[in-house]
């Protein structure tokens, strides 16, 4: 009698996680990027040497999904985006993040 217990946990145990695993299933990102006014700019490190202007920020941040708006797989709610002097917007931006000062 009590191995029929025993076998009904864990098949019970087997059944409940394989419906509700324990890690997340997470969206694998391609690479790192940001999305202002529909564009979808991916993260590089280069050099800028001229700031435009400010023109907006991540509003929403999220390593799981994706979103409308200007949203971000690697940089927080908040991260100030600039344009570029001498670079159109539909081309790069640059991101407060990435700014050095030397």
């Amino acid at each position: 009698m009590r191995n029929k217990h025993l076998l009904s946990i864990a098949v019970l145990f087997v059944l409940f996680t394989s419906f509700f695993p324990s890690k997340p299933l997470a969206t694998s990102w391609a690479f790192q990027f940001v999305v202002w006014q529909g564009y979808i700019y991916v993260v590089s490190n280069e050099y800028v040497t001229e700031i435009d202007s400010e023109i907006g920020q991540v509003t929403k941040y999220s390593d799981m999904e994706s979103y409308s708006g200007n949203f971000s797989n690697t940089f927080k709610k908040g991260t100030k985006y600039y344009s570029i002097k001498g670079i159109s917007t539909d081309e790069a931006i640059l991101l407060k993040n990435l700014m050095v000062d030397i």
